[in-house]
C-alpha cells in the first residue's frame, strides 16, 4: 500500500513538474529570443540555449518608442479603476445589503443580470456614447466603460450579509451612522477581501485591451498592450524588438503577481465562486 501510495506521489510530481515546464517554456523563449540579435533570431543555428547576450532589442524600444508614455497610461487609468470599483463597489454593496429603500431588490436584479452580460455585447454602444461625449482618446474615455465591475459589488454583499445585525445595532446605539459602519467598521474587518479584489481589478485594468484599442487614436495616449502592436507595425517583423516590448510591458504585473501572489489566488477564488 505504502509502495503504491509512493508511486502516485511520484506520478503526481513529475507531472506537476512537466505543467510547470510546459508553461513557462514560452517565457523563456521569449527571453532568449530577446537578448538576441535579429540576425541571430532567424538563422538556423538558434537553439533553445542562451549563446549570446544582445540587448539591443532593449535599447530600441526604450529609446525609439514611446513606452514610457504607455507605462504612465497603463499605470494611471488602472490605478484610477481599481480605487473607484472598489468604493464604488463597495458603496453599491453596503447601501443594497444594509439600507432599506424603494427598489433595493430590483436594483440588486440589475446587478446581477449586468453579471450575466459580455462586455464584448457593450462595445457598440459604448463607443458611440463615449464617441458622442467627446471622449475618445482621452483617459476618461479608456476609464469609464471599465469601471463596470459587477462582481465586486456582489463579492462586497455576500461579505455586508454575513457580519451579525448586533454589531451594526451596538453602532447605531452608540450614534454611529452608515459612514461609520461602512469605512470605520466593516472595511477593517474586510481588509483581505478588499485587497484581493484591488488586485485582480489592477490586473484586469492593466491587461486590458480591446477597449482602449478602440477608444485611442493617437500613439501618445496608448496603453502598453495596444502599444505593443504598434512596435510591430514600426519595426516590421522583428522578434527580438517584440519580445522585448512583451517583455516590458507584462513585467510590472509579474513582479505584482509575485509580490501578491496568495491575494491574487484569493481573488481568482472569490471571483469563481461567484460565477459558479
Amino acid at each position: 500500500m505504502k509502495s503504491v501510495k509512493k508511486i502516485e506521489n511520484w506520478v503526481l510530481t513529475a507531472g506537476t513538474f512537466l505543467a510547470a515546464a510546459l508553461w513557462i517554456f514560452p517565457l523563456y523563449w521569449a527571453f532568449i529570443t530577446s537578448i538576441r540579435s535579429e540576425e541571430r533570431v532567424v538563422s538556423d543555428g538558434a537553439g533553445i540555449l542562451p549563446d549570446e547576450i544582445n540587448l539591443t532589442s532593449y535599447v530600441d524600444i526604450l529609446w525609439n518608442t514611446n513606452l514610457i508614455n504607455w507605462y504612465i497610461n497603463s499605470i494611471g487609468t488602472a490605478i484610477i479603476i481599481t480605487i473607484t470599483v472598489i468604493l464604488s463597489g463597495m458603496m453599491c454593496a453596503y447601501a443594497i445589503s444594509q439600507m432599506r429603500f424603494p427598489g433595493r431588490r430590483i436594483l440588486y436584479g440589475v446587478v446581477l443580470a449586468s453579471f450575466m452580460v459580455p462586455s464584448q455585447a457593450l462595445i457598440v454602444t459604448q463607443f458611440i456614447l463615449i464617441n458622442d461625449m467627446g471622449l475618445i482618446n482621452t483617459w476618461a474615455g479608456i476609464i469609464l466603460p471599465q469601471l463596470i465591475v459587477p462582481v465586486v459589488i456582489i463579492v462586497y454583499k455576500q461579505f455586508f450579509d454575513a457580519v451579525p445585525k448586533e454589531m451594526r445595532e451596538a453602532v447605531v446605539l452608540d450614534g454611529g451612522g452608515d459612514y461609520t459602519l461602512l469605512f470605520k467598521i466593516y472595511l477593517p474587518l474586510n481588509w483581505g477581501i478588499t485587497t484581493a479584489l484591488a488586485i485582480i481589478t489592477f490586473i484586469m485594468a492593466w491587461n486590458q485591451f480591446f477597449w482602449p484599442f478602440l477608444a485611442v487614436t493617437t500613439e501618445d495616449m496608448m496603453t502598453i498592450p495596444v502599444g505593443i502592436t504598434q512596435v510591430k507595425d514600426a519595426f516590421g517583423v522583428f522578434y527580438a524588438r517584440l519580445m522585448s516590448v512583451a517583455l516590458l510591458g507584462a513585467m510590472p504585473v509579474a513582479v505584482a503577481y509575485l509580490i501578491f501572489q496568495k491575494k491574487v489566488t484569493e481573488a481568482v477564488m472569490i471571483s469563481s465562486g461567484v460565477k459558479g
